[in-house]
């Protein structure tokens, strides 16, 4: 047991050097397009949501005509008016550079927030992909339990027939082949649940499709390029700039107004049209004195403060994550060895019987027990390294090594 352990050890010591061979855009293969082009529209809207908020602090130009006719002398009086107005800010003690700042952190923060959405959806289609060819190998195994139930049946049956064993033996092998074929049918119709799921989730062939082989990797690598972490440090960086723009909304603001204005009146009570036009311009000063000003400020103040102690629970979290990910790793390498050993003693055994059985010592029966036996060894630790795999989606949900 204590080589086993060191094996194990060494297995995951060299191991957890590796880095990912997988990067977000080969990964993004795994689910459908329709399901890419929703993402990508929310990216686009996102990038239209900034472009809004950035520019926000540009003033419209107001344009305004009328156009009215009265007769209150049964003659008609037409009177005409047209204006541009413009009433730009041009200082807001820092709020328009915060304004900017804070524009462009929601938009980082809102791409992570799509990012984290997409690599939770890619690893939903990754595990139903990695659990349906799971379900492959465990109906091959299922078949050989099968096969192994109905030699031992028929074992039992022989037995009973030479009265070497009473009917209570017999009754159970019954029992035992039923139970095995009875799981057998439930293990193809979770098969098929789960080829439903992931033919919803990607337009692959999940018979044609191989799984992505992802590496272990180490706990700095995991927090350095960890989406989750990314998104909190822009959840911080947009609650900071956000506490500035609350600031700055209180304090001294400038404006530049200018203006230009025409008017036309025709009345038949007046020699001519009475036309002019004239222009204004100025600056304006404001500064808001409201009895909320303090609370709101604090506010924005807690937001900021609340997001930093975020970041902290969340490293806590991942830190939490990442082990028990590695525990349950080192314990499916552990059943995965010994799954190898057993191979190694059902093959020595396989050995053994074949010479007892071309002697007459043993029967086809026992030859077929272990041979199934080793079969089965054999599944068991394919179908441990793809548990291994499906502990690994759970640390790639959230790494990406790209940057971004």
């Amino acid at each position: 047991m204590k080589a086993l352990n060191l094996l194990v050890l060494l297995s995951l010591l060299l191991s957890s050097t590796l880095l990912a061979n997988e990067n977000n855009s080969s990964l993004d293969g795994y689910i459908s397009k329709i399901k890419n082009a929703e993402f990508n529209y929310d990216y686009s809207k996102n990038e239209a949501e900034n472009s809004k908020l950035r520019d926000s602090w540009i003033a419209p130009l107001n344009l305004n005509y009328s156009h009215s006719t009265s007769n209150p002398y049964d003659a008609d009086q037409v009177s005409q008016n047209a204006a541009i107005k413009m009433d730009q800010p041009i200082f807001r003690s820092g709020g328009i550079y915060y304004g900017i700042k804070y524009a462009n952190a929601l938009r980082k923060y809102s791409d992570y927030s799509v990012d984290v959405a997409k690599r939770k959806m890619i690893k939903d289609a990754i595990s139903l992909l990695i659990q349906i060819k799971q379900s492959d190998l465990k109906l091959m195994r299922q078949n050989l339990q099968i096969k192994n139930s109905e030699i031992n049946l028929a074992q039992n049956k022989e037995q009973y027939l030479n009265g070497q064993l009473d009917s209570g033996f017999l009754d159970n092998a019954i029992i035992e082949r039923n139970f095995v074929i009875q799981n057998l049918y439930d293990m193809q119709t979770a098969k098929e649940r789960l080829i439903s799921s992931f033919n919803t989730l990607s337009d692959l062939d999940y018979m044609k499709v191989t799984i992505p082989h992802l590496e272990l990797l180490n706990k700095e690598e995991f927090l350095k390029h960890n989406i989750v972490l990314k998104m909190v440090d822009s959840q911080i960086e947009k609650d900071d700039y956000n506490k500035n723009v609350t600031i700055a909304k209180y304090l001294p603001a400038v404006s530049l107004t200018a203006g230009y204005n025409w008017s036309k009146s025709d009345s038949p009570f007046k020699f001519g049209p009475d036309e002019k036009e004239y222009y204004d311009y100025g600056l304006r000063a404001n500064m808001p004195i409201d009895i909320n000003t303090f609370r709101d400020i604090e506010s924005a103040r807690i937001d900021y403060l609340k997001s930093n102690v975020i970041k902290e629970d969340k490293k806590i979290q991942l830190d939490s994550v990442f082990e028990q990910v590695m525990h349950n790793i080192k314990n499916l390498e552990k059943k995965k060895l010994l799954s190898i050993e057993n191979i190694d003693i059902y093959s020595k055994l396989l050995k053994d019987t074949k010479d007892l059985y071309s002697a007459g010592y043993k029967t086809e029966y026992d030859v077929n027990l272990l041979k199934n036996s080793v079969e089965i060894s054999n599944i068991d630790s394919k179908i441990y390294e793809m548990d291994k795999q499906l502990e690994l989606l759970t640390l790639y949900e959230m790494y990406v090594n790209d940057g971004k």
